[in-house]
């Protein structure tokens, strides 16, 4: 896992674990005390987000536990690896940028896939100038990798 997933994922977990969760335990003691549950919304309703709230807890935990962390300031090399952004261009001449993370910490608005992912696991140890062709969900993809970045930083062609 990147750092920064790290710190956003681990910022999650507290702010559901000591903020969150205290205030929907309160609101369901508050909602138990004013008397027949079973027809009570509040407490139903409480008890309902309290699941979902352990229910993120739990798979946050799950995440944060025995984590690896990557800092991409520190990779280098001419592959495609975790932590890497990676530049391609389809089919179609439209170009695009993925970072390849950890689960979890994936914002695809952002650019940022699984390393998990279809089309991560065909970029994998590919090199600029590779072609690669990705089974998704959506149908075959064909991409050209045209960059390479750690961290922001271009890779170093040491052939040149």
């Amino acid at each position: 896992m990147t750092r920064h997933g790290f710190t956003e994922l681990a910022k999650e977990h507290d702010e559901l674990l000591l903020v969150e969760r205290p205030k929907v335990v309160q609101g369901i003691a508050i909602a138990a005390a004013e008397g027949d549950r079973s027809e009570n919304a509040e407490y139903i309703y409480g008890k309902k987000r309290l699941r979902e709230l352990d229910k993120r807890l739990r798979y946050l935990g799950t995440l944060l536990k025995d984590v690896q962390l990557v800092d991409p300031a520190t990779l280098r090399g001419d592959r495609v690896c975790f932590g890497s952004t990676v530049l391609v261009r389809d089919e179609h001449d439209v170009e695009k940028s993925y970072t390849l993370v950890g689960e979890g910490e994936t914002e695809f608005l952002a650019g940022s896939i699984s390393y998990k992912s279809p089309v991560a696991r065909a970029l994998l140890g590919k090199r600029v100038g590779d072609v690669i062709v990705a089974q998704r969900p959506a149908g075959e993809i064909e991409l050209e990798i045209i960059g390479l970045l750690f961290a922001g930083r271009p890779w170093e062609n040491q052939d040149a």
